[in-house]
C-alpha cells in the first residue's frame, strides 16, 4: 500500500534526477519493500550479517558490505525485481546499494540507535543527495 508519504517521496526524488536521486528512490523502495528500517535491520541479521548492520546504526565506523552480500540478504528475486523497475542491470543496483545503504543507516541512526519514525528516511536521503 502506497501512503500519501510514499508518493509525495518518489515525486520529489524523480525530479531530483541523476545517480543520486535514482539511489534515493532505490533506498525508499527497499525500505518500503523490507518493513522500514529495522524490517532491513531484521534482514540482515537473518542473514548472517547482523554485525555489518549493527557497525551502520552504532556510532562508530561503518563495516564495508559486498554487493553479493546484499543479493544474499535481499534475495536475488526482490533484487532483480527493483533493478526492472529502474531499468537497471541487477549487479548495478546491488553494487549501488552496497555503496550507499551504510551512509544511509548510519545517518538514519545518529543516535546510535534506531527511531520508530522512519519518516526521517526521506529527510535523511534528501540529505545525503545536497
Amino acid at each position: 500500500m502506497m501512503s500519501l508519504f510514499d508518493s509525495v517521496a518518489g515525486a520529489v526524488l524523480s525530479k531530483l534526477g541523476g545517480e543520486k536521486g535514482g539511489m534515493a528512490q532505490i533506498a525508499m523502495e527497499m525500505f518500503n519493500q523490507n518493513g522500514g528500517l529495522n524490517g532491513v535491520l531484521d534482514k540482515f541479521k537473518q542473514g548472517g550479517l547482523g554485525d555489518l548492520a549493527a557497525s551502520w546504526v552504532s556510532t562508530g565506523a561503518n563495516l564495508p558490505i559486498s554487493p553479493d552480500q546484499i543479493s544474499s540478504v535481499l534475495g536475488s528475486g526482490a533484487i532483480a525485481e527493483m533493478a526492472e523497475k529502474f531499468g537497471i542491470k541487477p549487479e548495478v543496483l546491488t553494487s549501488q546499494i552496497a555503496q550507499y545503504l551504510p551512509s544511509v543507516i548510519d545517518k538514519m541512526t545518529p543516535n546510535g540507535e534506531v527511531a520508530g519514525d522512519s519518516s526521517n528516511l526521506l529527510n535523511t536521503v534528501l540529505g545525503m543527495l545536497k
